[in-house]
């Protein structure tokens, strides 16, 4: 997870009534996400909250990690932590100019490593 010193615009906010209808979960699931940082929100002055329609992508993450791995919401949270890690490792390795794929060996003195890159 990561925390912007800058507030950007998300566009439009969904309450957390119409999100949690859009994203077919019972409202008190969506605040205990929430409450565990599995999905981002903001607070109104009243205390409502609001959730960016993006979020509904992390919800269906969630429940593909729940159905198809019997993970609970703590290890899901982990594993998608791991998954974002690993995009930004294969991001950054395509702007390296690192072919996807490919093996690449490094020889010393003593020992031979070699690598392979897997992504694309």
């Amino acid at each position: 997870m990561t925390y912007a010193l800058v507030r950007r615009d998300r566009g439009p906010l969904l309450d957390l009534h119409t999100f949690a209808t859009r994203a077919r979960l019972h409202p008190e699931l969506v605040r205990r996400l929430v409450a565990l940082g599995l999905l981002e929100a903001e607070r109104d002055a009243g205390g409502r909250l609001w959730l960016a329609p993006a979020e509904l992508a992390t919800v269906a993450r969630i429940q593909r990690l729940r159905a198809g791995f019997s993970l609970n919401y703590a290890a899901v949270g982990l594993v998608l932590d791991l998954l974002d890690r690993i995009e930004e490792l294969q991001t950054a390795l395509r702007r390296a100019g690192q072919p996807a794929g490919t093996t690449t060996t490094h020889i010393t003195t003593n020992q031979t490593t070699t690598r392979t890159f897997i992504g694309g």
